[in-house]
């Protein structure tokens, strides 16, 4: 058997690198200036080791050139530079990573103190996406080398040469092609620049074409300090930048977790939701950055969409980036950052629910909705979320109260949480459903947002308690004696309707209304019925049950009628049941002339 080793040809590896690693070519600048951050800090640990090496790091900075006329842009760091066989080594060996050989040469505290970013060794490469003609010229720090001029237009082939230099260092001049002429223009840079490396570790200068730089990063990678030596200014400025919203957060969290998995992260809890909150496919608001660098907007991985209004920053070495560094690879680390994350929020407003009250009630009003998507997302933390919820109840309509405080207000005996949906609080609050509840001293929740009966599909129970439909559920055990003439009744009534209901009995939760509808535990209500058909989905026809008050004056004039009159007012009943739960009748002008009929 014969060992061999795979060829490469050349030409055609860079073009693949070069035009399909990566999808966005704005990313040319990132890389370079990635790479000029861990030039200087290279220097600043060689200088460690190195008495001869006579380095301020005040005086290490990374300067970006744009020369509009000439259509090129020059970026130059007074770094560790290279010598013709570190330029032979890291450039002109296609993937191998100066960067990753410096960290495996380097162990302990030095390691961690590093502030590198190259991984791959292929982000240089990305330039040739915009440049028909790139340019190196650097010099080494050891002092015992000439500089070195590299060249290359992106083909199979490069040029080396000694040449002239006055400063240590690495500068790169890059002419764009035709098509990427957009990158020569100040104000584009600029944005660039502020975009992706605002909050790199040294100077960031810009220049334009009369030699005046501007500096880029003039501010402070504020998660990654301590939380004491960061004011509340300081992180109310930081949030109205990041989130391009006016207001003040209500409240943030800042996070740093230290040991085998390092990172970062600032959460802010925004004071009013963005027009597009309801839109799940819109761009999350956390920001992923590497070692300070940018990486991208939608970090959608570190939450749950429950939690989508979140917004903020995290920042780690660790994470697992594909190699163009532009999509996130599935990884055990970004799974436990999530947990963390969701459990930190979490926690900070269900301390919030309990200690500022009216702070938590402007953020429900707000974000509740969204919250309650939460048990349908994440099953195994449905009582943690459901601790954050906020019900109108029966006992009090002006008045919101947490499932916990429902709680403590039960009498010992109570087996079940009680609720009804409805559209509105004046409506749930009247409904025939809970009449016999409310007689009883039995608090209901009242539910009326428009996902709450979807909601409580997914919910069940809290703290060991069912929860229970008073629409759907029976809610007395106790039996209804029905006399010999209402048994007729309800054999009539039956028969009138046996087109629209499964059945017509005597109801023991009624006391004031005539007639309810009732219907089975798995049937959808009125709400989600409404839900499903907006959605576009077809929902089965099904009958309810027709409960009916044998003691109510309208029943009892029913039993006097006969035939065509008793069928009329029958279907006038059972559409008064109809909209007595939120519903409209099949035939509004028939029912308001049954009305008319009536009063008359």
């Amino acid at each position: 058997m014969k060992k061999k080793i795979f060829k490469t040809e050349t030409k055609q590896l860079l073009k693949l690198m070069i035009h399909s690693l990566y999808s966005n070519r704005e990313i040319f600048l990132r890389e370079l200036v990635s790479n000029a951050s861990d030039a200087l800090d290279k220097l600043r640990f060689a200088a460690l080791q190195n008495k001869d090496l006579k380095i301020a790091k005040e005086d290490l900075k990374i300067v970006v050139k744009v020369d509009s006329k000439a259509g090129r842009i020059i970026v130059t760091d007074n770094g560790i530079g290279m010598s013709e066989s570190d330029v032979v080594d890291n450039i002109g060996t296609i993937a191998r990573s100066g960067t990753a050989n410096f960290l495996d040469k380097i162990t302990g505290d030095q390691k961690k103190d590093a502030q590198l970013i190259g991984q791959f060794g292929v982000g240089f490469y990305s330039t040739f996406m915009v440049a028909n003609n790139v340019t190196i010229i650097t010099k080494a720090a050891n002092g015992k080398e000439e500089a070195v001029q590299w060249q290359s237009d992106g083909s199979e082939s490069y040029t080396l040469k000694t040449v002239e230099k006055d400063f240590i260092g690495t500068e790169i001049i890059i002419d764009l092609n035709e098509d990427a002429k957009e990158f020569a223009d100040q104000h584009r840079v600029m944005h660039l620049l502020k975009k992706y490396s605002q909050y790199i570790n040294f100077p960031l200068f810009l220049e334009d074409d009369d030699g005046k730089q501007e500096l880029v990063n003039d501010s402070e990678a504020i998660w990654l300090k301590s939380k004491r030596s960061v004011k509340d200014e300081q992180y109310k400025e930081f949030y109205k930048y990041l989130s391009y919203d006016h207001n003040e957060p209500l409240t943030w969290i800042h996070n740093k977790v230290e040991g085998a998995n390092e990172y970062s992260s600032l959460l802010f809890i925004p004071k009013k939701s963005p027009f597009d909150l309801w839109n799940r496919e819109t761009p999350k608001g956390l920001k992923l950055f590497i070692q300070r660098v940018f990486i991208m907007d939608d970090a959608a991985h570190f939450l749950p969409l429950y939690l989508r209004f979140v917004k903020g920053v995290i920042d780690s070495s660790d994470l697992p980036l594909n190699v163009s560094r532009e999509i996130l690879q599935d990884h055990p680390l970004v799974e436990t950052i999530k947990k963390s994350l969701t459990k930190r929020v979490i926690d900070t407003l269900r301390k919030m629910q309990q200690e500022d009250r009216a702070n938590y009630l402007e953020f429900w009003k707000e974000f509740g909705l969204v919250l309650k998507e939460g048990p349908a997302e994440s099953f195994e933390d449905k009582d943690k979320i459901a601790e954050l919820f906020l019900f109108h109840t029966s006992s009090d309509h002006t008045k919101l109260s947490s499932l916990d405080e429902y709680m403590e207000r039960m009498p010992s005996d109570q087996e079940k949480i009680f609720y009804a949906v409805g559209e509105s609080l004046e409506a749930v609050s009247q409904s025939p459903h809970i009449e016999k509840l409310i007689e009883s001293g039995t608090e209901v929740l009242l539910l009326t947002d428009r996902i709450d009966e979807w909601l409580m599909t997914s919910l069940f129970s809290y703290k060991e308690k069912e929860f229970a439909d008073v629409a759907k559920e029976p809610t007395a055990d106790e039996e209804v004696k029905v006399s010999k003439g209402d048994s007729e009744l309800l054999e009539r009534l039956s028969k009138s309707l046996k087109d629209k209901v499964e059945k017509v009995i005597t109801s023991s939760r009624l006391t004031k209304s005539a007639v309810c509808l009732v219907r089975s535990k798995h049937e959808p209500g009125i709400q989600m019925r409404r839900i499903l058909e907006a959605a576009g989905q077809s929902v089965p026809e099904s009958k309810p049950t027709l409960e009916v008050n044998a003691k109510h004056k309208l029943i009892k004039k029913l039993s006097k009628l006969e035939n065509k009159e008793f069928n009329q007012y029958a279907k006038f009943l059972f559409d008064y049941a109809v909209i007595a739960e939120g519903g409209n009748p099949t035939d509004p002008a028939s029912f308001l002339r049954q009305l008319d009929k009536f009063l008359s």
